[in-house]
């Protein structure tokens, strides 16, 4: 950094990345733990990441967890949207990936078929 400008970019950059961490929008949140990781979780997390950019979706936010011990239902995809209830998915491929945020996160319905949990959401 040798300007002013230079860090007022900076801070503009880490103000935004702030945002993203908040985001009050809908959240992803992928299973990550070794048995995740083992059944596919690193190529579904490519693949959601891949479906919000092309999409170019502001609102959504993707974390990872670890194992949760539900590890015959792997790879475990939840998805929150905000006032409605938590969504869990289980044995997530690609192709249901991709389903999830065209008709879960873009278009608010329940991908039905593969849900394994509900959580009620005040």
């Amino acid at each position: 950094m040798k300007t002013l400008d230079d860090l007022k970019a900076l801070r503009e950059k880490l103000k935004e990345d702030i945002r993203v961490r908040k985001n009050d929008g809908i959240k992803i949140i992928i299973g990550m733990g070794t048995c995740g990781i083992a059944a596919g979780a690193r190529e579904i997390m490519s693949t959601i990441l891949d479906e919000i950019a092309t999409r170019n979706l502001q609102n959504v936010q993707v974390q990872q967890t670890g194992c949760i011990g539900m590890c015959e239902q792997e790879v475990l995809v939840d998805v929150i949207r905000p006032g409605e209830d938590r969504i869990t998915y289980g044995k997530v491929d690609v192709n249901d990936a991709k389903r999830i945020v065209a008709e879960h996160v873009v278009n608010g319905r329940i991908v039905e078929d593969k849900v394994i949990g509900k959580i009620k959401q005040d």
